[in-house]
């Protein structure tokens, strides 16, 4: 009994001596460590970083020296890199990062400034060899297929499907010769086939290109393929089952969005001028101040100027037969004697001249004579040549079954 006594007092004693030695010892803390974040090339941890977007009234050297670079560096800096980046092209919202020296002095030492969401700048003047790369994330192109049908208008219908709008301008652009996208009726429907880039397989950088279309409007399809042989040296187009081009010689009218307010009409009655009949030689397209104007062909610039009730206009001359003229623009983008090609911005619209609200007077010459183009059958563009078709149609081919097995969500 003695003994097992002297066992229990025992084992009390080192357990309590167990207790203290626990008490004694003090829990590991870790040292926080900051994960290693790398950008650009560059580790950002090693940096003081500064991400910002140009504002009113910066440039790349007021920037800089802000950030304790002085402007005889700045010179330097700006002659060593302008074979690579016009330092004087940075623009108004634009991101760009700054990694500044982590000493006392806090210096600037690169500046990468974000053009788009893949195309960048990397300046770096840390060292006294400046050294400056245009650079490109890495983009995967992904292809898409999408069907809808119109409802209301093509926009709200894109914006129901969650599609980009830039996919429904697009469209339009293709189908801008045989399809008039303020006429549209409910029910018509379209599919496409189209590309979308992404960065690192997850970050949407915008719309690639649409390589196939069906539309059908007022119940008649009309099929466009994107097609550029390799041979071929004019830019690409887009050419139906046929390979006839789907582009002509005019466009339907000089706004992305042709919206007519008022048509050729010569006894129309004008209340600029008392109500009274005075013949209007043109057609109008209503649109918002600053919507941009399109020249409608291919051709040269003979007038651009302010004048009288015409206010700001531009007129074309396309060839021997046909001339366009534009009117009442608040600013015009282009000179006399400047070639300018169909679809390219000549002006914009505004309020200029005799006018009581904002629009483009479209006005349209045949051999001299002011007629209503919308009355013409105007020229076709040519189709494709002979000695490409066997490429095209081999080309299009799975593209048109790909089309044709889309189907449209019930």
């Amino acid at each position: 009994m003695k003994k097992l006594s002297i066992l229990l007092l025992s084992a009390l004693l080192l357990g309590a001596c167990a207790d203290d030695k626990t008490k004694d010892v003090k829990p590991v803390v870790k040292e926080k460590v900051d994960p290693i974040i790398k950008r650009f090339g560059y580790t950002f941890n090693d940096y003081n970083v500064v991400n910002d977007t140009v504002q009113q009234g910066d440039s790349f050297g007021q920037i800089l020296f802000d950030n304790g670079i002085d402007y005889a560096t700045i010179q330097q800096i700006t002659d060593s890199v302008q074979s690579v980046f016009d330092t004087r092209l940075i623009r108004v919202g634009k991101p760009y990062t700054l990694l500044k020296s982590k000493d006392s002095t806090n210096l600037a030492q690169v500046f990468i400034y974000e053009e788009n969401n893949i195309d960048y700048v990397v300046l770096d003047f840390k060292d006294e060899i400046v050294q400056a790369k245009a650079k490109k994330r890495p983009v995967t192109i992904k292809e898409r297929e999408v069907s809808g049908v119109i409802n209301n208008n093509l926009s709200t219908t894109f914006d129901d499907l969650g599609l980009s709008v830039n996919v429904a301008y697009k469209m339009a652009d293709i189908y801008a010769w045989t399809i008039d996208f303020f006429r549209l009726q409910a029910g018509d429907r379209f599919k496409l086939v189209y590309t979308e880039k992404f960065i690192n397989d997850t970050i949407p950088a915008g719309f690639g290109e649409i390589k196939a279309s069906w539309f059908e409007h007022k119940g008649k399809p009309y099929y466009a393929f994107r097609y550029k042989s390799d041979s071929l040296t004019k830019a690409y187009g887009y050419f139906d089952k046929e390979a006839m081009n789907l582009k002509r010689a005019f466009l339907k009218g000089p706004l992305a969005f042709n919206r007519i307010s008022s048509r050729y009409n010569l006894k129309r009655r004008i209340a600029y001028y008392g109500n009274r009949i005075r013949p209007h030689k043109g057609t109008d397209f209503a649109g918002a101040v600053g919507t941009p104007i399109m020249a409608t062909a291919n051709g040269t610039v003979t007038k651009s100027e302010y004048r009288g009730g015409n206010g700001n206009y531009v007129k074309i001359k396309h060839n021997k037969t046909y001339e366009t003229q534009y009117l009442h623009m608040s600013k015009r983008a282009v000179k006399v004697g400047q070639y300018v090609s169909q679809g390219e911005v000549i002006g914009y619209i505004g309020m200029t001249g005799n006018t009581s609200g904002p629009h483009v007077c479209y006005r349209f010459w045949q051999n001299g004579k002011q007629v209503d183009p919308f009355a013409l059958n105007l020229p076709t563009s040519e189709p494709l040549a002979k000695e490409y078709q066997e490429e095209y149609f081999k080309h299009i081919s799975p593209l048109a079954d790909q089309l044709d097995a889309i189907t449209f969500k019930k």
